[in-house]
């Protein structure tokens, strides 16, 4: 758990927002609980001039909350310090929720300049928060208490976590090391919001715009329609736009007979915030791994990433390099064999190429039908994405009993947005849930959960699913391909923690968990889409209704370890880098592109290979998972292993089941991970699972 919510949001947000001025306007929805279906957020009411006053009236309301809790001349008590410090900042958590969802799904520039504006000043009051002597004190004394209080599991975990957060946060730091701390936090605050947005902006700036018809050689017709729409939409009908969004970029590489348009659409990816110009991210990033170092030895720490991993499972640095370099020995061995099979199938085509970064999707696609006689855009018709979802829904329905009906007198930010009311399986209200599945200018790359509102007691969450599916065009609905269908079952498994969850303290629930543990429920999910069984409930032909047929579902299933050693070790040297980046224990005269190039070096990843995600755009490392990449890849052990437990018992064991929902999603972080697992499991995970699962072993 970060330092109550609002630093939890900072530290994971890269968003913006700009504020139209000092405004009269109609009363602020944000002062006061929505008045809304279960108090769902009134976006038909939320104005841009709404959010500067919430934040600082929430400012004001938790400044006073903390000074009660200081002034207090009762001895301090879990109840009147740490409940009483947990409940505080209501406002806050409401327009947070609100304003940093919609920063990374909906932003403009008048979101992205307040953002900027409102960065320092929330860093500073997370710090006169956190470097409150008075309110560590007490803080302190309780946690000193602790072994004669009578707590719960949860409050004990509750206490640990707030009294651990404050020490990382440097309230027990000298005063000259408080001042600098802050400067830096304040500092670190507008620098990680300046790179995610060049991100975006060098995303939303590219086109690959096609003309000549034959240059379109190779495209699935879908494609080639969405292309049309695009270029319609931006005023160049006749012509085919392409964008850098994962959902045109990936099928043109995969696709597209024209190599040299693949290599030009690839290079602009790959090089996005690296151009020497106003959005370029070098000097940014260097600047971010400077300031972090300084902060973890501020906090006593040699390196930033032993400062992130002592609160997480790993708990340090050698323990995670250890975990990745073993990994690594079986990934990229099998990456080279990869390379070799799609170099012999480039050479029986006489051309005397070489096998390049931007040919590794198309070549493979070329080879997967060559090996299993199967098409990806053969699938894609079986994956509309409406069922996909639904088919989602039923998996949960029939692992935990619950429903999902879809509610319409809901305010939403966009068309796009559909909410559903989730119930129990005595029809007892759980939460709500949003989905906003399509690309658009606003909208930042890839897919995510997040809260609108916390759970906590008989307050129910409201959680939100975001990614950049494959759009309907023309006549052709959402169609999704096999990548996209996971990332939906993804993310939909992080929606269920956030939904499930049954804790009384919000610094606890849901998805306030260890970065390491919290991939755990979103990737187990993703077995299930694609057990035979759970693609017979929902993998239907979106014209004839047909249920996708055994011999396609095997060949689906048979070519699941295709590509495994390019996938994981594309992945596994972004977890590399971000490592390497924050084991520095010298970070001056940082050049963060040589940095990539040296390690990508040392470790042999060859060169048709670049990492998954590069220096210059690596959001992750900007947001919530700096020196926490790695936690894909520690997760896919736990849930490769935990999948394994349902494998024995039946896909949908309800006894198993149960397990799984009373030990992991409705626990949140209430327990030490690991403690939690071995609830469910009995053990330990073993690391077989995993390796079988990626073809590794």
């Amino acid at each position: 758990m970060d330092l109550k919510k609002i630093v939890f949001i900072l530290s994971i947000c890269s968003m913006t927002y700009s504020y139209a001025g000092n405004v009269k306007t109609d009363p602020n929805p944000f002062l006061s609980e929505f008045k809304t279906l279960y108090n769902a957020p009134s976006f038909d009411k939320i104005k841009i001039e709404h959010y500067e006053p919430a934040f600082l009236e929430g400012i004001r309301q938790q400044n006073a909350q903390i000074k009660a809790i200081v002034s207090n001349k009762a001895k301090p008590t879990f109840q009147n310090t740490i409940v009483a410090y947990d409940n505080s900042g209501e406002i806050l958590r409401r327009v947070g929720g609100v304003f940093f969802n919609l920063t990374e799904a909906e932003t403009n520039d008048a979101l992205t300049a307040l953002s900027i504006k409102m960065a320092p000043v929330l860093s500073e009051h997370s710090d006169n928060i956190s470097l409150n002597k008075a309110l560590f004190k007490r803080i302190k004394t309780v946690y000193s208490q602790r072994g004669s209080l009578k707590l719960t599991r949860e409050q004990e975990r509750l206490l640990e976590l707030i009294y651990k957060d404050f020490v990382r946060s440097g309230a027990a730091l000298d005063d000259k090391k408080q001042a600098r701390l802050r400067e830096i936090n304040k500092e670190l605050a507008t620098l990680e919001i300046d790179f995610s947005n060049h991100v975006l902006n060098e995303t939303n700036a590219y086109q690959l715009v096609i003309s000549d018809k034959k240059d379109l050689a190779g495209l699935p017709d879908w494609l080639v329609k969405s292309a049309a729409e695009d270029a319609k939409a931006a005023g160049k009908e006749g012509k085919w736009i392409f964008t850098l969004h994962n959902a045109s970029r990936l099928p043109f590489l995969q696709y597209a007979d024209n190599r040299a348009l693949r290599e030009q659409i690839y290079n602009a990816y790959i090089n996005r915030a690296n151009k020497g110009d106003k959005n370029d991210n070098k000097a940014i990033l260097a600047k971010v791994i400077t300031l972090r170092l300084e902060k973890a030895n501020l906090l006593g720490f040699d390196t930033y990433s032993n400062f992130v991993l002592d609160k997480n499972m790993a708990k340090n640095s050698a323990k995670v390099m250890d975990f990745l370099n073993n990994l690594w020995i079986y990934s990229n061995e099998n990456a080279r064999k990869e390379a070799a099979e799609l170099q012999k199938l480039m050479d029986k085509e006489g051309k005397g190429e070489k096998l390049a970064r931007w040919d590794w999707w198309y070549y493979s696609e070329k080879l997967r039908q060559e090996k299993y006689n199967l098409n990806e855009d053969e699938l894609k018709p079986y994956f509309k994405l409406d069922n996909v979802r639904e088919g989602a829904f039923a998996v949960a329905n029939k692992l935990y009993g619950i429903t999902l009906t879809e509610v319409k007198n809901v305010p939403v930010y966009n068309p796009d947005v559909k909410v559903f009311d989730v119930k129990d399986s005595k029809g007892k209200h759980l939460g709500l849930f949003y989905v906003d599945y399509f690309p658009r200018p606003g909208k930042r790359g890839g897919a995510w959960m997040n809260n609108y509102k916390d759970q906590h007691g008989e307050s129910r969450p409201i959680i939100c699913n975001v990614a950049s599916f494959t759009k309907p065009a023309g006549d052709v609905p959402s169609l999704l391909t096999l990548d996209e269908v996971q990332t939906l079952f993804h993310e939909f498994g992080h929606a269920l923690h956030g939904l499930l969850t049954k804790c009384n303290y919000v610094g606890v629930s849901g998805t306030n968990v260890t970065r390491d543990f919290v991939e755990l429920p979103s990737q187990i999910m993703e077995h299930w889409a694609t057990e035979p069984e759970v693609l017979k409930m929902y993998a239907k032909n979106y014209k004839t209704g047909e249920v996708m047929p055994d011999t396609l579902i095997q060949k689906l299933n048979k070519q699941m370890l295709f590509n495994q050693g390019f996938m994981t070790t594309e992945l596994l040297a972004a977890a590399i880098l971000d490592m390497e980046f924050h084991n520095l224990k010298d970070a001056k005269n940082l050049d963060v592109v040589d940095f990539e190039k040296k390690v990508m070096d040392k470790y042999g990843l060859i060169p048709e290979i670049a990492p998954r995600y590069r220096a210059t755009y690596f959001n992750h490392i900007i947001g919530g998972y700096a020196a926490g990449y790695y936690s894909y890849l520690w997760a896919n052990v736990l849930d490769s292993d935990a999948f394994e437990a349902f494998k024995e018992n039946g896909i949908f064991d309800k006894k198993t089941a149960d397990a799984f929902r009373t030990n992991v999603l409705e626990k949140g972080g209430s327990e030490d991970p690991m403690v939690l697992y071995k609830k469910f499991r009995g053990a330990e995970p073993k690391l077989e699972p995993m390796l079988k699962n990626r073809g590794l072993q």
